[in-house]
């Protein structure tokens, strides 16, 4: 991967299109926006219409920009990408992940961090806060599987 573009088709590889699953707290999803983002952000058609253009400009203004991953490696921007969009904590985990003081504030200091990391030990650490994140919350039975699946299809793009 060498841009936001990419990121964002390995993106979409793991959401997929329509979701509506009832034990899902985010609710009605196209492309993985939630109706709520989706209407926040100014769209008011269906979900399942949801143009992919603009699941795409979303996650740019919302999930890609806010925490300047075109300044990474693109390995390691994807996996924060993937994890700012799917749901969690990114910027602790950008912290914890480059080993600087965790504040959860997104700044220079965080992303020289991460920029000094070698990407394949940052993404053995990012993974490992994510995972262990994933297996705390109560919806871990229902879509837990989904998310150990979708980590490790990441650390292969990571690798790849």
């Amino acid at each position: 991967m060498s841009s936001f573009d990419d990121a964002f088709d390995a993106l979409i590889g793991n959401e997929g299109g329509y979701s509506n699953n009832p034990k899902d707290p985010g609710g009605e999803t196209m492309w993985g926006v939630t109706a709520r983002v989706a209407r926040s952000y100014g769209y008011v058609g269906p979900m399942k219409d949801l143009p992919r253009d603009t699941a795409k400009a979303i996650a740019k203004k919302l999930y890609w920009d806010p925490l300047s991953l075109d300044s990474f490696d693109p390995r390691v921007a994807f996996q924060i990408f993937d994890a700012n969009y799917n749901g969690g904590h990114p910027v602790i985990w950008m912290q914890g992940a480059a080993g600087s003081p965790v504040d959860g504030l997104i700044g220079p200091k965080t992303i020289s961090a991460v920029q000094a990391v070698d990407p394949l030990r940052f993404m053995m650490r990012w993974n490992s806060l994510r995972l262990t994140y994933f297996t705390s919350l109560k919806t871990w039975p229902d879509f837990g599987k989904g998310w150990a699946r979708r980590i490790a299809s990441n650390l292969m793009k990571g690798a790849a």
